[in-house]
């Protein structure tokens, strides 16, 4: 079956219920149709939230082959689930140019899925429409300052100063905006943030900000309801908040401050995921947000494919399939240095190998006795097809390292 398959054919259960798992009322969410729902900032517990524990997934370098960080993140938060944790995962909301490109959506695959799927890939709840708003709002303001000027001049372009000018349309998962969005803490934090956009010079090279332009307050009002994390679930039920989602090249890469602030807040566990290689997402992760927002991930996983690795190792997409144990050893070099990256964060790292139907047994033999040789845990999962039941081994290797206290 194809991963839209799976998801139009699997049980959901009303929303009402899912928030019910994670000790929230249905007078207090806020539904978007039978399967979705806002959460409220005011349930966000700082206390609770430091007591909880925070599990980042990261991966190697991207390569062709996949890697499958949202499909582990998921697999791994409904094992957790199986072995008893009351867990929440909290991911990324998907940008619609990879769901219309060639990497397809990311809702994860398989059996590991967050689901309405095609709701989350596309308009969702409408926070990526009020984030281009926002941005727009604020993009026309510029062009009526420069139009009609302001008591000091602003020199940003256009005939009246003389000063060519370019503009156009961004991705909205590129918008500053949105990355101001998933940095902020509540509304005033956003109404500030917003405030400090740089947009140009003054005729007598004084810089300008968008509260110059008084734009602050409306991009705020218009971004009221985006500032609240999304409540869906995944193919087993487990709660699953999906917010924000600003690309890691460029911004921060990961979901909401308020989201993952907001699953601490409700659950023991929390899995979460950053953006590209671990050297990209998990650092800005680390640098970034966690710095930003008070965080530290108490477990690192990092996601690892046979397939990958081979590709590391020198091989051609299409010879993925044959069994190459010298290329799997080869491409450990790119999987030990991130392992000793995030080691160095003082962080416990445990590898998931991500299952491929083509793999072989003496091919995550060569990768787990490497880990073993760096002092951590390599653990096999097959989530794509069997969800949570094939992560319940990760599962426990990640609640032991979450909870050694090292």
């Amino acid at each position: 079956m194809t991963d839209i398959e799976i998801a139009d054919a699997a049980e959901k259960l009303p929303i009402r219920d899912i928030a019910a798992r994670l000790g929230v009322s249905e007078d207090i969410i806020e539904p978007y149709g039978r399967l979705k729902a806002k959460l409220p900032l005011s349930l966000i517990d700082e206390a609770k939230a430091a007591k909880a524990k925070l599990v980042l997934v990261t991966a190697i370098t991207p390569t062709p082959a996949g890697e499958g960080k949202t499909t582990v993140s998921i697999g791994l938060a409904d094992g957790l689930s199986l072995i008893g944790k009351k867990t929440c995962v909290v991911l990324r909301e998907p940008s619609l140019g990879p769901v219309f490109g060639i990497k397809g959506g990311a809702a994860g695959g398989g059996y590991s899925q967050v689901v309405p799927m095609e709701d989350i890939n596309l308009n969702f709840t409408g926070d990526f429409n009020a984030i281009e708003k926002a941005h727009n709002l604020l993009a026309a303001m510029i062009d009526n300052a420069i139009h009609f000027g302001l008591k000091a001049g602003v020199r940003l372009g256009g005939k009246a100063q003389g000063v060519p000018r370019e503009t156009g349309f961004d991705i909205t998962a590129a918008s500053e905006i949105m990355a101001i969005l998933c940095l902020s803490r509540d509304l005033a934090d956003l109404q500030r943030r917003l405030g400090d956009i740089y947009v140009g010079r003054t005729t007598d090279g004084r810089p300008v900000h968008a509260r110059d332009l008084k734009a602050e307050g409306a991009m705020t009002a218009l971004l009221r309801d985006a500032m609240m994390p999304n409540l869906v679930q995944t193919l087993a039920h487990t709660p699953a908040i999906v917010h924000g989602g600003p690309f890691a090249n460029i911004a921060q890469g990961t979901n909401t401050i308020v989201a993952t602030k907001m699953g601490l807040s409700l659950a023991d566990y929390v899995v979460t995921e950053a953006g590209f290689g671990s050297d990209l997402g998990a650092e800005k992760f680390l640098d970034i947000k966690c710095q930003a927002g008070s965080l530290r991930p108490s477990a690192i996983v990092i996601v690892a494919t046979v397939r990958a690795l081979k590709m590391h190792g020198g091989v051609k997409k299409e010879d993925l399939g044959t069994e190459n144990v010298e290329a799997v050893r080869s491409g450990l070099h790119n999987l030990e240095r991130h392992v000793r990256n995030m080691l160095g964060y003082g962080v416990r790292v445990v590898v998931a190998i991500n299952k491929f139907a083509s793999d072989t047994a003496a091919e995550h033999k060569v990768v787990a006795d490497a880990c073993a040789e760096w002092g951590v845990r390599a653990v096999v999962a097959n989530v794509w097809g069997e969800g949570g039941k094939g992560a319940e081994e990760l599962a426990r290797a990640v609640a032991a390292e979450a909870e050694s206290g090292r």
